[in-house]
């Protein structure tokens, strides 16, 4: 079980992408990854360690390690505009072949259109069930839903 999210956004990819990367500012829109510390800028190979509030409101804390930022690219054959973060995780459990996982957050756009947000976290090992993929989903969710808030709050027009 992969636990996954789709939602789409009326604002442009590099406004979500900015928003993404800006992990300094995640307590002001993300009600799943509260917090999240790494180097700023975010470059792939650093640490970052996700601050993770649970539906219930219990907390925990995720090291993983970047393992891809990929910045917008528009291929220029179709006009679609691409981005993709990834992180895998590295506690305890992972350490001892237990719980394996990958994040990937990807964004497409097709030329005029919404920005098509996608998570999905890629489990593997004996112990997955404890690893909670049904309250991950529902966190991935939250935080779709999050995203979508704070960028389309983002891009309305001043006035």
């Amino acid at each position: 079980m992969n636990p996954s999210a789709a939602i789409d956004i009326d604002a442009p990819l590099e406004q979500v992408w900015a928003i993404m990367l800006d992990t300094e500012r995640y307590a002001e829109w993300n009600p799943f990854v509260e917090r999240a510390e790494t180097a700023v800028p975010a470059q792939v190979g650093n640490p970052i360690v996700l601050h993770v509030v649970w539906a219930n409101g219990s907390r925990t804390r995720s090291p993983e390690r970047i393992t891809a930022l990929d910045g917008p690219r528009t291929d220029p054959a179709t006009g679609t505009t691409t981005a993709l973060m990834s992180y895998v995780y590295e506690g305890l459990p992972a350490k001892l072949g237990l719980v394996r996982g990958v994040r990937h957050q990807r964004l497409t756009q097709q030329p005029g259109g919404p920005t098509s947000y996608e998570t999905v976290e890629e489990f593997r090992g004996p112990l997955v069930k404890l690893a909670g993929p049904g309250r991950v989903a529902d966190g991935f969710r939250r935080h779709a839903e999050g995203l979508k808030r704070r960028a389309e709050a983002s891009s309305l027009p001043e006035g």
